[in-house]
């Protein structure tokens, strides 16, 4: 079995009703359940949630929402494992199968994306597979800032260091994560290196997690679509 699951909780509170709400035409979340469906990748498409609304919004848009989840397992601090782990326990999942947590969140997500990382899971040497990009400056030049605005570097050692000299540095893009039912299920941690990476461009990487957020991830879908890229 290869499951999609679409993690989206009712509660945002920085972006009122952040998963349903419409981006560029249509509910944010309906982007995640067409391009899961278009992947050709899974047996199931279902979304998890506790939210009476976007369950029928999911419903409407080709996803399955097969069980309730649960309040406790809904609020602030629940990471997204036990949340996976969960869905695999409702939808009687076992050994050998494959979950993917597909954000609600993520409508520069294309098919062939998922795709890669379920080719990565296939190879069968990882646990998870996931989307990341690269960061857009050297992280070992990073400076902290203090309350009067006096700088200093995280690493000093770097201070003198060209740019093009430094290792490159990768974070994670935030929008899929392949793992197998063991892995959900035992609560092993994502970022180890037991994990593989899909490298997603920058250009179709965007946290969305303030309105600014939203409207900077607007202009983007945008103007990708505007140069021809179809989304997903």
């Amino acid at each position: 079995m290869r499951l999609a699951v679409i993690p989206a909780r009712g509660g945002s509170k920085r972006i009122p009703r952040k998963n349903v709400r419409e981006f560029c035409g249509r509910p944010i979340i309906a982007w995640s359940i067409e391009a899961a469906h278009a992947a050709g990748c899974f047996d199931r498409v279902i979304v998890s949630t506790d939210d009476p609304a976007i369950a029928s919004v999911a419903i409407a848009h080709g996803a399955e929402v097969p069980f309730v989840r649960p309040a406790e397992l809904s609020d602030d601090v629940t990471g997204t494992i036990p949340v996976m782990a969960h869905a695999a326990q409702q939808c009687g999942l076992g050994a050998g199968d494959l979950l993917c947590a597909v954000y609600p969140t993520a409508p520069f997500l294309r098919p062939e994306d998922l795709a890669a990382g379920l080719a990565a899971m296939e190879e069968g040497d990882c646990d998870y597979a996931l989307s990341v990009t690269t960061f857009p400056f050297p992280i070992q030049r990073a400076v902290r800032r203090d309350g009067q605005g006096r700088l200093e570097m995280f690493d000093p050692e770097q201070a003198e260091a060209r740019s093009q000299d430094l290792e490159e540095a990768w974070h994670d893009a935030a929008q899929f994560y392949w793992g197998r039912v063991e892995a959900w299920t035992g609560g092993a941690p994502i970022f180890t290196r037991e994990s593989r990476g899909i490298a997603i461009p920058r250009s179709r990487v965007q946290d969305i997690d303030t309105p600014e957020d939203w409207d900077r991830a607007e202009l983007m879908f945008r103007a990708l679509l505007e140069q021809g890229s179809e989304l997903p």
